[in-house]
């Protein structure tokens, strides 16, 4: 039997995730990184992508969350995210629509455009596509 480490996975509207966890894979701001049992102290930022946990017995979970943190410390490991959800609880045609939105009004500046904000709709919006990619991949192999 593998060893575990207890896992949250936090929104700032409620809790997604509490259980134990073989591993979790994250995409912090310096690169994708793993948890598993006796990982070092940490604490990092998180950027807008998926999180994929194999839960205690092997079975998969993704996850997308929109940014926030990743902390563990001994015998656990939590996510603290603005907004977090369950990939079988995503819209890939809202998020595409999202990302061609984003996309056009980025081409389309007017005098009193905010490119700080049309940037970071498009990088949520592909942050949500690649979740439900690497869903659909998981469902493949």
């Amino acid at each position: 039997m593998a060893m575990t480490i207890h896992c949250d996975i936090v929104s700032a509207e409620q809790e997604i995730f509490s259980g134990l966890v073989e591993m979790l894979v994250a995409t912090g701001t310096l690169g994708e990184l793993g948890v598993g049992y006796g990982h070092a102290p940490l604490l990092t930022s998180l950027v807008p992508g998926p999180v994929r946990i194999v839960k205690q017995g092997g079975e998969e979970d993704i996850f997308y969350v929109s940014g926030g943190f990743l902390e563990v410390q001994p015998g656990v490991v939590s996510i603290l995210a603005d907004t977090a959800l369950r990939a079988d609880d995503m819209d890939e045609a809202a998020a595409e629509q999202a990302r061609q939105d984003a996309a056009a009004a980025l081409e389309n500046q007017s005098g009193d455009f905010d490119y700080g904000r049309a940037s970071a709709r498009l990088a949520e919006a592909a942050a949500q596509l690649r979740t439900l990619q690497k869903i659909r991949q998981k469902t493949r192999g």
